[in-house]
């Protein structure tokens, strides 16, 4: 028995497309756990998918993937991420095994615009304390120094 033979329709909460072809895996509830153990909502057996590799859960109608500190990462339409908000035909990369993301946020209870995404505060959080008070910036006339910002 297949799960198209449990659910009538598209699942619920959308479906994970490979890109490369396959079948494609769904999405039958709103948090699950991604890995290469049996023991995970969807198993992908590849041996550069960590154990537990990430997390996907649904936020106000939108799904939302977190890296769990797996070995070879996330990719979100190419980019490394951390913790990011998947909006509907997103690629996501589990290691180097990339889906296409196929949802409706209005069916998992969506209204308005979007929630925030964390992607911002991953890029802050990678500059100094320094530097976000803008303190730190180097001299455009002597970049070996920093410019001094009472002169300013």
């Amino acid at each position: 028995m297949t799960w198209e033979d449990k659910v009538t329709g598209p699942p619920k909460y959308g479906m994970l497309v490979p890109t490369g072809g396959g079948d494609p895996i769904p999405l039958l509830k709103d948090r699950l756990l991604v890995g290469r153990r049996d023991s995970c909502d969807i198993a992908l057996k590849f041996p550069n998918v960590s154990g537990q590799h990430c997390r996907l859960t649904v936020e106000h109608g939108y799904w939302f993937v977190k890296d769990l500190g797996s070995r070879n990462g996330v990719k979100v339409d190419g980019k490394s991420v951390i913790r990011k908000r998947l909006d509907p035909n997103c690629k996501i990369a589990f290691a180097k095994h990339e889906y296409r993301l196929e949802y409706e946020p209005q069916d998992l209870g969506a209204f308005g615009p979007p929630p925030a995404d964390d992607e911002h505060l991953e890029e802050l959080m990678r500059s100094s304390l320094v530097d976000r008070a803008g303190l730190g910036r180097r001299s455009s006339t002597n970049p070996s120094q920093n410019r001094n910002l009472a002169d300013e």
